[in-house]
This record gives C-alpha cells, structure tokens and sequence, in this order.
C-alpha cells in the first residue's frame, strides 16, 4: 500500500501554524528563562503570535480569498471559517491583555504557585516571593490554537483532537485563581469531568457517523445521506439504507458534545459553577472564544454534515432554543453573585443564536457571526470591570473581587466612569438600541423568521416570540444592577474600586467602542459577514 502525503496549503493554514509554534516556544521559555523576565517574555510571545496570525489571515483573505479545503480534506478555509478565526483572535487578543494585567498590590489574578495546596506554608512562601504563574500563557495560546482549528475541521477526527486541544487547558487555567483556590480547584473539576462526558458523547456519535458513512469527512457524510455519489467517484454505498438509526444516534451524540461547549440547556449545569470558580481573566475569554469556536463547528456540522437531514434534528434544536432562552433569562433573576448572573445570561444568548443556527440559510450563518463578535466585546469588557470592584481586608488593604452584588450598590458615586462603561455593557447584552446587542438580536431573529418553518407553521415566528419575551426577561436583571449601582446606597465601606491597569483599561475601551459602533454603524461588518457566510462542500 503506497503512502500518499496529503497536500498542504501553508498560506491558508499559516495562522494556526503561527499560535502553535509561539505556544511551543513559550513552553521553551517556561522551562529555560529566568524566572524575573518569563512574564514579560511570555506576553511579548503571545502578542506577537496573537497579532501575527491576525495579520496572516488578513493577508490570506485579501490577496486569495477563495475557499480551499487542505490538508488531506480535513481542514476547510473557508468564508465563515475565516470570519470566525478573526474573530477568535480579536476577542483573545483583549483577553490576553486582561490575563496580563497586575492589580494596584502587582499582584496578578493567577495563583503564585499553582502546585501549592491552597491555605498552605508552601502558598504564602510562593506570595511572599512574588512568583507569577506565567504558564498561563502557553496554556492560553495552545487553547487559541484549539479554537482556530475547531470551526475549520472538516471532518470528524480532525474536529474532536481540536475540541480537546481547546478544552485541556481551559480545564487547567480554571483551577488558578490567585483568591477563593478551593472554588477555582472544584471549577476546574467539574468542568473537566463533565467535559470528558461531552468529549465521549462526541466521539461515539463520530463512531455512529463513520458506521453509517464509511467516512470521517463531512462532504462524504451529507453526500451519503442523500445517496449521492462520494468524493472518491464511487457510488454511494447501498449498505446505509436502512439505518437511519445509527445516523440519528449518531448525529444527536455528536450534538450533545458541541451543545455542551456552547452551554445550551439542558447541558449548561456546568457554566455557572465554572464562571464563578474561575480567574476573572479566564471566565471573560472563556466565555467570548469558547462560544465562538463552539458555535462555529456546530454551524458546520449543522451546515455541511447534516444539511440534508435538517428536518430531523431543527424539531430537536427548535425546543433545546426554547429551552436555553428560557432557562437563562430566568434562573439569572435570582442570583445574587455577578458572575453567576452573567454565565446565566450566557446561557441564554446561546439560545439566541441557536435561533439563527436553525435557518439554515446564509442570512442566519452571518446573522450568528455578527451576533459572536458583538457579544465576544461586550462581555470581555463586563468581566475586565469586574475584576476591578474588589473588598478590602481587615487592615484595609484590598482583597478579592467584590462579586456578591450587594458590594455594587452605589457604585455609581465612587466610580462613575467604571459605572457608566458597565451599563453599557449590560445595556448591550439587553439588547438595547443604539448597541450591538440589538443589531445582533435582530439579525438572527430576522433569519428565523424568513426561513424557519419546522415542527408547526410559523415555527420562525414562535421562536422569536420567546426570543423576545426572554429578553425582556432578561433586561429586568440587567437593569437592576444599574439601578442598584446608581439608586441605592453603599451597604458597607468594605468594597473599593482599584486603578485598572493600562493593559485592562485598553482591552475596556475596545470593547466599549466596538460596542457603540456595531450598535450604531453596523453596515460594514454586517456586509462582511453575510459575504463570508457560504460554507465550501
């Protein structure tokens, strides 16, 4: 049997190439640098990779721009496999600079020593030194690798080594939170073990698919499906008549894996523990990255793998999107901790997308590439702010993040600026016109309603109904923590608002104005994205 080396295109792959050569790097210079200048190495590193493959994809897209499909058919560079890689590394860029920020004490959000038992002689010896776990970049940067690749597999091997390339080290960064250790170590936990359930549904559901297609790739799994001839030029094999069932269990196990990343009830028990467990730094980029690089592979499986079978599985995701909204915007009413609230509101903005998801249409596909970047801003800015709200200890020194938010009460009297950029954001994830919470909502809801027609005559109509009752929902919650940050009096002086860093201030202020401007000029980006929503087959 002759082996034959698949080809290669390095220009369109160039991106991921770069961030997984400055991750190996950075590991390099973990082990080989002095400890005193492995910070600022690292975060050179990861900027220069960061911006370095941004810039590549740019240049890919403008001086080539067709879609190719590489590397043995098992990437595909295509229009919203591009869109969404730029995105990606926008939002990481801004989380980055959140991870590398220090606090007013220099001390940054990450444990000193992440092998010390928390409340240990080992832990307060490694605090006292001033250590830094500066792993956190590597680990960062593998991740951001993951991710890129994660929306441009094109098969399903390919696409489950990039959801653990992605997962593995969220799960460890989880579990570095420099204060309350023993709730980030029980984060990271539960979200490793429930990740590994939702990497196993993944994989037996790609077994299932193999079983029924006789193939990995994506094209040759909708081609038999459709009992159309394969790539290969053979026909397709007669043997998959007949079993239905093994395609139906193995589309739904594949859709338990990805649903899982995107925190689609009822598979979401995991993103409120986990938000609240992990670094602030982490929680932001976690939330913005993750659901993109998540949402992108469920597009292209929904897109490419399974279109033809779309009336089997939108009934399923019709009540999953009924069920996400819901549960979100509800359940968030009655937290008391900041972080919690907003995992909650993450839930239920992946049931707003999953509405645009259900179109199966170009317009949805850009409508939900729109509504990524624009909620990847406004949240890695929200979570930067909060890591600026902290209490103070005994001797009046500043402690831990203030998140219960009864600390937020009159926070608009200390702090009107922080206030002010933190009602924009929870006015934008509202929905609110004049932001791009708005522009997005109306961008996947005007997609279903045009082009879903599931489970009952105007299904698209329906899901938007509750689309909008669960923001109203969801606006009470928002509004009243801008209530209570404006018309209520401080409950005690036991919180203070810290100095933001130039690095977090910058990453605040992007995303503010990145806000804003989607909300009131969206055109240019709208465009973009409804040119780059075409998959390649």
């Amino acid at each position: 049997m002759n082996f034959t080396a698949p080809h290669i295109d390095y220009a369109a792959v160039a991106p991921m190439l770069v961030i997984f050569a400055v991750a190996i790097l950075a590991v390099l210079v973990e082990a080989f640098a002095p400890r005193a200048y492995r910070a600022s190495m690292q975060l050179v590193l990861a900027l220069f990779g960061i911006v370095g493959a941004l810039a590549l994809l740019i240049w890919h897209a403008v001086t080539n721009g067709t879609a190719v499909v590489t590397a043995g058919r098992s990437v595909a560079i295509d229009g919203p496999a591009m869109f969404l890689q730029g995105t990606i590394l926008v939002l990481a860029l801004l989380a980055v600079l959140t991870m590398a920020d220090r606090g007013e004490g220099g001390a940054t959000a990450f444990t000193p020593q992440a092998s010390a038992i928390p409340g240990s002689p080992e832990e307060a010896l490694a605090r006292r030194a001033g250590l830094a776990t500066t792993e956190i970049f590597p680990l960062a940067l593998f991740c951001i690798g993951g991710m890129l690749l994660f929306p441009a597999a094109n098969d399903l091997l390919t696409m489950f080594v990039a959801l653990e390339v992605l997962s593995l080290p969220l799960y460890l960064m989880c579990g570095l939170a420099r204060r309350r250790r023993l709730l980030s170590q029980e984060a990271a936990l539960k979200y490793f073990l429930l990740g590994s359930f939702s990497s196993a549904f993944f994989l037996f559901g790609s077994a299932m698919l193999f079983g029924f297609a006789g193939s990995i790739n994506f094209a040759d799994i909708s081609k038999a499906i459709s009992g159309t001839p394969a790539s290969s030029g053979t026909a397709a094999d007669p043997g998959v008549l007949g079993m239905d069932a093994i395609l139906l269990l193995g589309a739904i196990l594949v859709a338990v894996g990805l649903l899982f990343k995107v925190g689609a009830a009822p598979f979401h028990s995991w993103m409120p523990d986990v938000y609240q467990g992990a670094p602030t730094p982490i929680t932001g980029f976690m939330a913005a990255c993750t659901k993109v690089a998540a949402f992108g592979a469920l597009l292209r499986v929904a897109y490419v793998a399974l279109p033809a079978i779309s009336w089997d599985w939108q009934p399923v995701l019709f009540v999953i999107a009924i069920l996400t909204m819901l549960v979100g915007s509800i359940v968030a009413i009655v937290q008391a901790d900041v972080k919690r609230m907003l995992a909650y509101s993450s839930i239920a903005h992946a049931g707003f997308l999953l509405v645009g998801v259900m179109a199966m249409d170009t317009t949805g596909v850009s409508g939900v590439m729109f509504y990524l970047l624009a909620y990847g801003f406004t949240t890695i800015g929200a979570f930067a702010l909060i890591t600026l709200v902290r209490t103070k200890d005994a001797d009046g020194g500043i402690a831990g993040e203030a998140t219960h938010l009864s600390a937020w009460a009159g926070l608009g009297r200390r702090s009107p600026l922080l206030a002010g950029l933190f009602t924009l954001f929870l006015l934008a994830l509202a929905g609110i016109p004049l932001t791009s919470g708005f522009i997005g909502k109306y961008a996947v809801f005007s997609a279903a309603i045009n082009k879903v027609n599931v489970v009952l005559p105007g299904a698209g109509v329906w899901l938007v109904i509750v689309g909008v009752l669960a923001s109203a929902i969801a606006a009470f919650f928002y509004v009243r923590v801008i209530v209570l940050m404006y018309f209520s009096e401080p409950t005690s002086d036991t919180t203070t608002v810290t100095t933001a860093g130039p690095m977090t201030a910058l990453a605040v202020a992007i995303g503010a104005v990145a806000t804003l401007v989607l909300g009131i000029y969206p055109s240019i980006v709208l465009d973009l994205a409804q040119r780059s929503s075409l998959f390649i087959q």
